[in-house]
């Protein structure tokens, strides 16, 4: 009998555990969520990416004007970032001996942002703001609702959820710039 508060596992039943369903990798008897429910709503959060890779591709490639290079510079590396969350999350959906949906019919359905090209370059600062600030509401939804439930996903949410947050305050900062005038209340 353990005292409240303590560690105590039965490795013996662990180790007989790990021999069983061998098929499902490394999902193993204490995974703590709904795996089709945790499935679905990653794959969810992989089209977002999609999207806001190929809006940040289309505005790396768009922009135009005299300040532009610094922003397809930023808009460019923001679409390898937004890219490396996209591989993350199949890769996680892959773990959890899910599919990753990346066929292109569905994604913008899918998708909690919204593919906007602006017509000019403020325009298109301002979308991916906009874009940024909803993936950061729903990246803190998502990590609120894995919890302790499962943290490895958790864990690799509040790594995206950074980034986002990193990307929001560069669209910021430029959106700042090419406008002539602070948005932020001090």
């Amino acid at each position: 009998m353990t005292t409240p508060g303590t560690f105590a596992s039965d490795i013996a039943a662990i180790r007989k555990r790990a021999r069983e369903h061998l098929e499902q990798g490394a999902l193993t008897p204490n995974y703590g969520g709904d795996v089709e429910k945790a499935i679905s709503l990653l794959n969810d959060a992989v089209a977002t990416e999609i999207v806001c890779v190929l809006r940040y591709r289309f505005h790396a490639v768009a922009a135009s004007g005299l300040a532009s290079d610094s922003v397809k510079a930023e808009f460019t590396e923001h679409a390898g970032d937004e890219e490396q969350h996209l591989l993350w999350l199949a890769e996680r959906i892959n773990q959890l001996g899910g599919k990753p949906q990346m066929n292109p019919a569905g994604v913008s359905a899918r998708s909690a942002t919204e593919y906007v090209e602006g017509s000019n370059l403020v325009d298109m600062i301002r979308e991916n703001l906009i874009a940024e600030r909803i993936a950061i509401e729903t990246y803190r939804d998502l990590i609120r609702y894995f919890a302790d439930k499962d943290p490895t996903t958790r864990s690799l949410l509040e790594k995206i959820l950074a980034q986002e947050e990193d990307h929001a305050n560069d669209m910021h900062d430029l959106l700042v710039s090419h406008e002539g005038r602070p948005m932020l209340n001090h």
